[in-house]
């Protein structure tokens, strides 16, 4: 009877362990939820001090600690390591947030993340400067852009603007938003299957749910944008139409100005909220197209549609029309103009790319250190790319997987929320029925992996 005990408990640990192990591999958040995250925090709690002390984040306390420590606790003078304030948990991982010794900078536990990481037996530790002398550790439990899973609910924070689009994930667990108050005009730039249009898809199904009108500029004869016309207030499939709808969109710029300089408004936000005009944003796909010209004849149409970019780049975000430029590469290889309009796109996501100067044409001006991580994104992930901006801040991201057609679908869904713009109307798309629900607009596609 005890040898017939004994195999049952053997095989209940093997099935344990069997699930755990299964858990791990498939379901990581469980996993991480039901074991990683309570050995972390054993470890976190028991070595904190003692990590600290091997990793240099400790600094001798100030003399009047010095002194209570020496002559009242009767005890020996110790280094003192950051005061852990508070510890979280979330599904992803957990955060702890510090208050630094003087002594310390945010810089000296960046750099000692990785020690940090294999100290706690975590997948990454990312230090986020929260507000002057307090950091946050942001630590994940598994590798969280291997199965993208958007959080269900953004913090307050990152939501708070009337333009903000939640678009993709971060290697420390939280969304990336597109905040076009913040950062108005943005570059993407991808080789071919780098999930560059998995990006647009995620950016335009974000967009048109809110009351925004959208422009569309895509040269290769409208296969990335035709089907989300029924959400687009203008659209251009070739560079002759696209120079027309450019020179469209500076009339409404400066006819927006003239709206402002009657009221004697810096922006269009400080309009009364009847007298506003909607919010555009300029979704220019493969912007390579614009600039290379076929015959000599075609570059003074070039020239115009360059400058008139430019313009825009530089002038329309106070008036509340925003670009989002996408290609394969841009530089100053592409032609004069190229140059001055990268210097406007603050915002810069950079995904898979076949050269280094690619990435450094991008990333180079504005994160340096961020040229290496774009350049070592494998084959095997796409939608993985690296996300900068020009306060040097820079992250890994991954957009989740989505079909044309859900983006197609989610389009006609909102249609209803297209605005008409009568400086636009020539260049209104015609509309196609919407398409009939399949099995992949039914079903939730499975996250990118």
């Amino acid at each position: 009877m005890s040898d017939l005990s004994t195999v049952v408990e053997v095989a209940g640990a093997l099935s344990a362990a069997g699930g755990l192990g299964y858990a791990k591999a498939r379901s990581p958040r469980v996993f991480w939820s039901l074991v990683g995250a309570p050995v972390a925090r054993v470890r976190f709690s028991v070595t904190y001090r003692a990590t600290m002390d091997v990793c240099g984040l400790t600094v001798q306390p100030s003399r009047l600690r010095a002194f209570m420590v020496r002559n009242v606790a009767r005890k020996e003078v110790q280094p003192v390591p950051p005061q852990v304030r508070r510890v979280r948990y979330s599904s992803t991982g957990m955060r702890a947030t510090l208050r630094l010794p003087a002594g310390l900078e945010p810089a000296d536990v960046s750099a000692a993340s990785e020690r940090l990481r294999h100290a706690w037996g975590v997948h990454s530790v990312h230090v986020v400067e929260v507000k002057p002398g307090f950091v946050e550790l942001r630590m994940t439990g598994y590798d969280v852009l291997r199965r993208v899973k958007m959080p269900r609910r953004l913090p307050s924070k990152l939501t708070a603007g009337p333009l903000v689009v939640p678009v993709a994930l971060r290697e420390d667990g939280s969304a990336f938003v597109r905040d076009y108050q913040k950062v108005p005009h943005a570059l993407t730039v991808g080789a071919n299957q780098s999930g560059k249009s998995m990006y647009q898809r995620n950016l335009i199904s974000g967009l048109a749910k809110l009351p925004v009108g959208l422009v569309g500029i895509d040269c290769k004869r409208g296969v990335e944008q035709r089907g989300y016309a029924p959400r687009l207030s203008a659209l251009a499939v070739t560079p002759d139409e696209a120079d027309g709808l450019l020179e469209a969109l500076v009339g409404e710029m400066e006819d927006r100005f003239d709206l402002l300089s009657s009221h004697g408004v810096p922006d269009m936000w400080s309009l009364p909220a009847k007298m506003r005009p909607v919010p555009l944003v300029v979704l220019v796909d493969e912007v390579a197209e614009l600039f290379l010209v076929a015959a000599k004849k075609d570059e003074e149409r070039r020239d115009r549609m360059v400058m008139r970019m430019i313009r825009l780049a530089q002038m329309a975000r106070a008036v509340g029309i925003f670009l989002e430029v996408c290609g394969q590469r841009f530089g100053s290889d592409l032609g004069k103009g190229a140059t001055a309009l990268r210097a406007q796109l603050t915002g810069r996501v950079v995904h898979r790319v076949n050269d280094k100067q690619t990435a450094e044409m991008a990333l180079g001006d504005i994160a340096p250190e961020a040229v290496f991580a774009a350049t070592t994104i494998p084959p095997d992930r796409p939608g993985v790319a690296v996300a900068g901006d020009s306060s040097g801040g820079w992250s890994r991201i991954r957009t989740p997987a989505m079909t044309p057609a859900q983006a197609v679908a989610i389009c006609h869904e909102y249609a209803h929320l297209t605005p008409h713009l009568a400086a636009l109307a020539p260049f209104r798309p015609a509309v196609s029925a919407a398409p009939a629900p399949g099995p992949s607009l039914l079903k939730p596609h499975p996250a990118t992996g």
